[in-house]
């Protein structure tokens, strides 16, 4: 089994993310922050160490870290918590649909959105979505890196425009995280991330991150641990965005696949995924039938390390079944994100995601070559 599903959720795991996930279900078994018993104090400093280590992987402070169950979760309390009446939100063109659908809701509350045109030409990109801003702009959100083609807009220099117009810049950093360079220190004002993707944590993990700027509404109330003589949820973070219990053992052991990131580090990780992507770009040039959606072997600085792709006569779905059943596992279809499909021209067909980890080799590329080449089923 080659696994090169990445994208979606990185697998294998880290050693010590197992471990750590293990010890997290036999040893702290009580609710964190709810009871005063030893228990519970040493589940709550098990967490907050967590909490801790990846604040600091993305220059925040612990206590504007909050815990969430994925990405998706993370975006919509920070963009349904800066709706207001009237409020105009920006968007690129090849967001994924955990941006696009809780602003395209907004829309039934007398909301706004514009999608603006990315580009190569980073200036382009800064240009096209300055002109999307308006007077009423709350929020530009974007994608680090898109989960189609790996495309990486211009970060900083959008945290850039924000600053200078006033209005809260907000990044999903799911295919970003763990591989390019992401801080609250460089002018982002919230990321959103996995903890399953590129941080090497557990399913079921998440994270908001925020600088405080600018202040959230809640989506979800409840059960704190704290101030629960009042009727009105805590002002205060994390309390006030990790409503119930959280996912204790997955928040633990996403410590631990910070952890092992770091120690790696995210630039070695980056180097070594997109060799392997620009490796398998250029042996499949070289097969008939193989059409390849990305010129991240020529310019490796414009994406982060993946490869859409298709068989010519084959529907993408139909051909990540057929790679399955040889052994190569990886995704196709339309990834969550219709914008960056429409963009791309693959709106109807799709496309075969190829995403390494830390963990894939360059013969897993050779492998998977082999068969492209010797496939039998595309006639």
């Amino acid at each position: 089994m080659v696994y090169l599903d990445n994208a979606a959720t990185t697998f294998p795991k880290p050693r010590s993310v197992y471990q750590t996930f293990s010890r997290a279900v036999s040893a702290y078994g009580a609710n964190p922050g709810r009871s005063g018993h030893s228990m519970s104090m040493s589940t709550a400093q098990a967490v907050y160490s967590s909490r801790s280590r990846c604040a600091e992987f993305f220059g925040a402070e612990p206590e504007n870290t909050v815990f969430t169950l994925n990405c998706t979760h993370a975006l919509n309390m920070a963009i349904k918590g800066l709706a207001r009446p009237g409020a105009h939100f920006v968007i690129s063109d090849i967001e994924h649909n955990a941006v696009v659908r809780p602003v395209h809701s907004l829309t039934d509350y007398g909301m706004e959105y514009s999608i603006f045109e990315s580009s190569p030409d980073p200036g382009e990109t800064v240009r096209n979505a300055e002109n999307s801003i308006r007077r009423n702009t709350a929020a530009l959100i974007c994608t680090a890196a898109g989960n189609v083609t790996g495309a990486r807009l211009p970060l900083k220099e959008l945290a850039e425009l924000c600053q200078r117009k006033k209005i809260c810049f907000i990044v999903d950093a799911a295919q970003g995280a763990g591989l390019l360079p992401l801080s609250l220190k460089d002018g982002i004002n919230i990321i959103c991330t996995a903890g399953h993707k590129g941080l090497y944590g557990p399913m079921g993990t998440g994270l908001m991150l925020t600088d405080g700027k600018y202040p959230l509404r809640t989506i979800i109330e409840g059960g704190t641990g704290s101030a629960s003589e009042s009727l009105e949820q805590p002002q205060f973070l994390p309390d006030r965005f990790e409503s119930g219990t959280i996912n204790t053992p997955g928040s633990i052991a996403l410590g631990a696949g910070v952890d092992f990131v770091s120690t790696r580090t995210p630039e070695r990780i980056l180097k070594h995924e997109t060799e392997l992507c620009r490796s398998f770009c250029a042996s499949a040039r070289r097969i008939p039938g193989i059409r390849l959606y990305t010129d991240i072997d020529e310019h490796p600085e414009r994406y982060a390390p993946l490869v859409p792709f298709n068989i010519e006569g084959v529907p993408s779905g139909e051909a990540s079944i057929k790679l399955s059943d040889m052994g190569f596992y990886m995704r196709g279809g339309l990834h969550c994100a219709p914008l960056a499909h429409k963009k791309l021209g693959t709106l109807e067909t799709g496309v075969v995601r190829f995403a390494p980890s830390a963990f894939n080799t360059p013969e897993d590329v050779s492998r998977l070559i082999w068969a492209l080449r010797k496939r039998k089923w595309d006639a």
